[in-house]
């Protein structure tokens, strides 16, 4: 049986760094799902990944130097390319005739896009090659753009907490009690839900009553009525589209495993009028505010976690939380079985109040 508490995903994209980050000639040491990446960018612009030990005394890359064309090591100068081929063993005499190949590093398949660095993270270095550019994650409608705005937050939990409170449709009365983003008043929602890859898509709907400030922030800013289509896919993915009047506007919200107790939200923005891009400071502000607020409730909820308790999910209000450890078990199966991924989501109507 696979243990919803202990799955961390492989042989998908996640979310690795968001591209000015990481500039021409540099590097940027991370850890992703518990190991160790080293992230480089060549001279010419482009983007690799390797893992961050030299496999001679397993000192961190990261700590040498890279020249925008190589790494090398800073115990006994071994040098790597980016693709992480072992180029040079400074110690070798001319007459030491070594294959060079053996030393090599293991890398990732790496797809930068919109300002975003997407990272394969495979099961083994053999199944890197089914790496499918094409599954990786992109926000319609605005084809190699920038974003606008990028916030980027360190959770105190394990991955799928983090997820399932940013999903959670009925915490934001109780967590998020700001003026700006909705009365306190609680309403029904009623929406409905489709499967889509690897998850599944709330279908277009008017921003509900209970937001009823943010509907008159858009109204003023764009002339509409808001509408809102949110997909959420493995392994923790969310694209919420807003459109009212003649704007449109995105956001993406990526959630990366570190490691057992530690996750990072990171958190994408497309698409501010150009006239309204002079608040980006302030809407920055109001973002980071907003993820820190689940941030603190997760961070409070590992409390009660250290006690191992059974977590009692409802309906409807939890059903997204429900799809989610469905969706992994199903991915965590299919791969193992090596078979085609089955949806376990079904069309339905959910019924809350919030």
């Amino acid at each position: 049986m696979i243990d919803n508490n202990h799955i961390l995903l492989r042989n998908l994209w996640y979310y690795a760094l968001p591209s000015h980050l990481l500039k021409p000639g540099k590097m940027v040491s991370r850890i992703f799902l518990g190991e160790p990446v080293l992230l480089m960018r060549n001279k010419e612009g482009q983007v690799f990944a390797v893992r961050d030990i030299c496999p001679h005394r397993a000192v961190p890359l990261s700590c040498g130097r890279f020249n925008g064309q190589e790494v090398e090591c800073c115990y006994h100068g071994w040098r790597f390319n980016p693709g992480g081929k072992c180029v040079e063993i400074p110690s070798l005499l001319p007459e030491q005739n070594i294959d060079l190949n053996r030393f090599d590093v293991q890398s990732y398949p790496i797809y930068e896009t919109q300002g975003n660095i997407w990272i394969y993270m495979a099961d083994s270095e053999k199944s890197q090659v089914n790496a499918d550019q094409k599954d990786v994650p992109i926000v319609p409608g605005f084809p190699e753009q920038q974003p606008h705005l990028v916030e980027v937050m360190r959770f105190p939990c394990f991955v799928d907490h983090a997820v399932t409170g940013l999903m959670d449709p009925a915490h934001s009365p109780y967590v998020h009690r700001v003026w700006w983003w909705r009365s306190g008043e609680i309403h029904e929602e009623v929406k409905q839900f489709d499967p889509s890859h690897y998850g599944f898509t709330v279908r277009r709907h008017q921003l509900s009553d209970n937001m009823e400030n943010m509907s008159r922030l858009y109204w003023l800013v764009g002339g509409g009525i808001p509408e809102v289509e949110i997909s959420f896919r493995l392994p923790g993915v969310r694209i919420e589209e807003i459109t009212f009047g003649k704007h449109r506007v995105c956001n993406l919200t990526a959630v990366t495993p570190i490691s057992e107790t530690a996750t990072e939200v990171n958190f994408v923005l497309y698409g501010i009028p150009s006239w309204l891009r002079i608040f980006t400071p302030l809407i920055h502000i109001l973002a980071r505010k907003f993820l820190d607020q689940d941030r603190t409730v997760v961070e409070k909820q590992q409390i009660g976690l250290k006690y191992n308790p059974v977590l009692r999910l409802i309906k409807d209000s939890d059903m997204q939380a429900q799809w989610y450890y469905q969706l992994k078990r199903e991915f965590a199966r299919a791969t193992s079985e090596k078979r085609e991924f089955i949806n376990p989501v079904k069309s339905v109507l959910l019924r809350w109040r919030a």
